[in-house]
């Protein structure tokens, strides 16, 4: 399930409670993948190689105390690896962590190994992709 940063948690707790005005977070707002779960307070460990991008996400207006991005979000050219969990960030030129979550298991994304000649000849397990 997803959570919000401590950060912007308190950045809505106080603008809801009059202390300080809230600053909207810069858009696009982006999907990172990441390789290891962050907190509340510590960004997780995103994915690198390949030609892994944060993809772009269009969000539905909330209701019922929730929001769903508006659109298949697709991720290529990944690098071989397991995907655990997400976060949402926004394009500010230092961008703002806003949520984060676990996935409810994590995804092996890659290639699939080539066959090896000789003696020890076998398959690998095959790996797939996200999406």
């Amino acid at each position: 399930m997803p959570a919000l940063t401590q950060t912007e948690a308190n950045r809505l707790l106080d603008a809801t409670l009059g202390t300080s005005a809230h600053t909207a977070p810069t858009t696009p707002i982006r999907l990172a993948l990441v390789t290891a779960n962050g907190s509340a307070t510590a960004a997780g460990t995103e994915v690198t190689g390949g030609s892994y991008l944060r993809q772009t996400v269009t969000m539905a207006a909330a209701s019922a105390g929730g929001a769903a991005n508006s659109g298949t979000v697709t991720f290529s050219g990944l690098s071989v690896g397991t995907i655990v969990g997400a976060e949402i960030w926004d394009s500010a030129g230092s961008p703002r962590r806003l949520y984060y979550g676990a996935l409810s298991a994590p995804k092996a994304v890659g290639a699939r190994f080539p066959d090896l000649p000789g003696r020890n000849h076998r398959r690998h397990p095959r790996l797939t992709r996200a999406g």
